[in-house]
């Protein structure tokens, strides 16, 4: 499953990308049309509290999320109801720029994490677009109890 969350919803596209799900965040610079365009071409369910936009999608009959309150676990709540989270994909794209993350040897990240990261993972991730590593901190732990949270 694909998503499209407008410029609004960045907490939102973001924490989608944390479990696992392909998600396109639109920038300022992209208008309506540029939006439905890229949710008609890519397949993307699109997340947005723009009325307009939200006409405009379904005249168009591309699939829409009415997003309706500005509470992250609400928004969470609402787009993932009827959607069952892989574990395996958890961690696997950039938070930021939605690249999926390639393993990286813990040799090659000791200079560019806190030393007491390298000493304490053995498994670490990068983004080949941005450059961000990755590992499996005590957000790991947060994002996994936010999933048993939202499959209630």
């Amino acid at each position: 499953m694909k998503f499209l969350c407008d410029q609004m919803l960045g907490t939102l596209a973001k924490w989608l990308r944390l479990f696992g799900f392909d998600t396109f965040y639109a920038n300022s610079e992209l208008e309506d049309e540029d939006l439905l365009q890229i949710a008609k071409k890519e397949n993307r369910f699109i997340i947005t509290r723009d009325k307009q936009l939200i006409a405009r999608g379904k005249k168009e009959k591309l699939s829409i999320i009415e997003m309706d309150t500005t509470d992250i676990d609400e928004q969470l709540n609402l787009v993932l109801r009827d959607i069952k989270i892989n574990e395996a994909d958890v961690l696997s794209r950039c938070s930021l720029c939605n690249t999926i993350l390639n393993e990286i040897k813990k040799n090659n990240v000791k200079n560019r994490v806190p030393e007491r990261v390298f000493e304490n993972n053995e498994k670490f991730w990068f983004c080949s677009k941005c450059d961000k590593i990755y590992w499996m901190g005590s957000h790991y732990e947060k994002i996994k109890d936010k999933i048993k949270e939202l499959q209630k």
